[in-house]
């Protein structure tokens, strides 16, 4: 196997393969993103859209949504977004889909989802004042980053935590335990 390709920005992400010892270059697609749909099927379609984008022996392409009563929260546009996004996460369940895609040798493609529950605290006024001054929300699926400040926001989780931070690990190496056997 060569080396995996990376087809995302995000540094959680990369980090999450750092601490697995896998190796991997990042290239970073430019790809249209779906935003409306049935939240399965918008994060396996963008997942897939930028492991196709970019050319390698092995791809990974990953999309996260954030969901709630139905309707997925990407990444917030501004301040004001991600105040009302956390607010109606607050004292509440959500879920966290990711949709892992990978493109092998000759074109196969192998994809898999990823679901866990995240439940949040009541968010006082200060609280959310206090997140949201951080500006830890921008770049964040649903406007909180889980490993960061936004622990603070969280009461408990069910499934898989690395899903949260932005890569589900279970579900990528269930599609591709070969990712290990090279690490010695």
């Amino acid at each position: 196997m060569g080396e995996l390709v990376l087809a995302s920005r995000s540094p959680q992400r990369r980090a999450i393969l750092a601490q697995l010892a896998v190796r991997f270059v990042v290239d970073v697609p430019e790809v249209d993103e779906l935003s409306e749909g049935e939240p399965r099927a918008v994060v396996l379609e963008n997942a897939l859209r930028k492991a196709r984008a970019v050319a390698g022996e092995l791809v990974l392409g990953v999309d996260t949504a954030v969901v709630c009563d139905g309707r997925a929260y990407g990444k917030p546009a501004d301040r004001a977004e991600a105040e009302a996004g956390l607010r109606r996460l607050a004292d509440r369940e959500h879920r966290v889909l990711s949709a892992v895609a990978l493109i092998g040798p000759a074109g196969r493609e192998r994809t898999g989802l990823a679901v866990t529950t995240v439940r949040f605290r009541a968010l006082s006024e200060a609280l959310l004042a206090w997140y949201l001054d951080s500006g830890e929300w921008r770049e964040r699926a649903g406007g909180y980053a889980i490993q960061g400040r936004g622990a603070a926001l969280v009461e408990g989780i069910e499934g898989d935590y690395l899903n949260v931070v932005g890569l589900p690990v279970a579900t990528l190496l269930g599609l591709a335990p070969e990712l290990l056997g090279e690490t010695g």
